[in-house]
């Protein structure tokens, strides 16, 4: 059974209130066409959990501007001033997580973990409201794992079973999502047959890839 699927079928997936995980970093890696059928099926009230938030023409941040979010993870906002504008006027709930934190968050969510301990934080906004725990003498910050519901990423050259290939710095968080979501959907650059992508040049595993979308095909 082929993996690869239609916009159409992609869209009767979706819903209102889904938790998403939205590749990229800057929007360098990000699944615009994925991005697009969220924007053209109208899904809103989502939960966003991504790096950034782009721009407001790039990336996740398209969905920023267009309203669609209204829970936001994410460990910097500043170059999209409508993320700021929606976080102060109280329209977008947005939770500020450093970032090797918020990597780490996710890698704990694909591998089972209940949390991870980390200093960073202490003593400052980020400590509200999160346990403290002492491990031989010194204090951590628990920080819980974050899954979605769906995770879309983009990969560079991805074969019909879905192992991956992302060149250069576009993997940056796309093969960590791949982990952590109940259903992970990668936009393909390029669509190449089994066998024809090295075996050590493998990013992400097409064992955690459920469909591939090729815009346009």
């Amino acid at each position: 059974m082929t993996k690869i699927i239609s916009a159409e079928t992609i869209a009767n997936k979706l819903h209102d209130g889904m938790t998403i995980m939205i590749g990229g970093f800057m929007a360098n890696g990000a699944p615009e066409g994925l991005i697009d059928i969220l924007l053209e099926y109208n899904i809103k009230n989502i939960t966003l959990i991504s790096t950034d938030t782009g721009t407001p023409t790039k990336g996740s941040g398209r969905l920023i501007s267009a309203s669609r979010i209204k829970k936001l993870y994410a460990s910097h906002i500043g170059t999209n001033p409508e993320t700021g504008l929606q976080m102060n006027t109280g329209e977008l709930n947005v939770d500020l997580v450093p970032q090797g934190t918020l990597a780490e968050r996710i890698r704990a969510g694909g591998a089972g973990l209940g949390g991870i301990l980390t200093p960073t934080g202490l003593g400052t906004l980020v400590a509200e409201n999160k346990q403290v725990i002492t491990v031989d003498g010194q204090d951590f910050l628990l920080e819980k794992p974050l899954r979605a519901d769906l995770a879309f990423i983009r990969g560079s050259i991805v074969d019909t079973k879905g192992n991956i290939f992302y060149k250069k710095t576009t993997q940056n968080f796309n093969p960590l999502m791949a982990t952590a979501a109940d259903l992970v959907i990668v936009e393909a650059e390029s669509i190449v047959d089994v066998g024809q992508i090295e075996p050590e040049h493998v990013h992400t595993s097409g064992l955690f890839v459920d469909y591939i979308y090729q815009e346009g095909k």
